[in-house]
């Protein structure tokens, strides 16, 4: 069989738009492609096996669509929107190829790669221009402190006390934009900074703030919300002062 019959064309071009489909949703859910494009190869492989009558291709191709279908990573979570750029040049470069389809240069292996990178780069062009970038979320500012708070139910942050000051620990599992803190029964505000001194807006997960408090402060408060949220958090810890440490009495 050297050409394709039409059932099998107007199969191979739903396939291919079922593809592209799928690529655009999974980009609207900020989703990048990744094994999925596994379907290129696939989908030429399916074109290629009529033109070279080889029937074997076709569970080639078959394997390749349900891998780049059904594979767990076939889509990943993405922050940024995906480069457009190495798509262009495949986009580019199976069109290059394709101007030898249209001028009646029928070779099988050029007809299947050209398919395949114009496919490729089509989704690649798609999942960039589809992609909904993530809502750019204000700093929170010296506002938050009169804002209605809550206490999550689980701890977010941790302190432990040294010689420094009080060492702030993000233990949420997730970044978390900072507001400021005060030391506890005083009407202060000062920004979070790490231990090298560098004020910092958002505390990613596990990383560590230092706060400069005193022998004679009792504990601090501090404001904060998640990094994709609007609600106030505020983190309170309290302790013995180190100045009166020796008059503690335990009960």
């Amino acid at each position: 069989m050297d050409s394709l019959s039409l059932p099998l064309a107007v199969t191979l071009a739903v396939l291919a738009a079922y593809w592209l489909g799928r690529v655009i949703r999974a980009a609207r859910s900020r989703l990048a492609p990744r094994v999925t494009y596994w379907a290129a190869p696939g989908l030429g492989a399916l074109l290629l096996a009529p033109m070279l009558d080889v029937p074997a291709l076709f569970g080639v191709g078959a394997g390749l669509m349900l891998l780049a279908d059904y594979w767990p990573h076939a889509f990943v979570p993405t922050r940024t929107r995906p480069a457009p750029a190495w798509p262009l040049v495949v986009t580019v470069l199976g069109a290059g190829l394709g101007m030898n389809v249209l001028q009646g240069r029928t070779d099988p292996w050029i007809t299947a790669i050209s398919a395949a990178l114009l496919l490729a780069g089509l989704a690649g062009l798609l999942a960039a221009a589809a992609y909904r970038p993530w809502p750019v979320t204000p700093p929170l500012t010296f506002a938050s402190r009169w804002k209605t708070v809550t206490t999550p139910d689980w701890p977010e942050l941790t302190v432990t006390l040294s010689e420094q000051g009080a060492h702030l620990r993000n233990v949420s599992g997730r970044a978390l934009r900072m507001a400021g803190w005060s030391p506890a029964g005083l009407n202060a505000w000062y920004p979070v900074r790490t231990p090298a001194g560098e004020a910092v807006q958002e505390l990613a997960a596990g990383q560590e703030a230092l706060l400069p408090v005193h022998g004679h402060d009792h504990g601090v408060r501090v404001w904060y919300a998640p990094a994709r949220g609007e609600a106030t958090h505020l983190f309170r810890a309290d302790w013995t002062p180190t100045a009166h440490a020796e008059d503690r009495v335990l009960n």
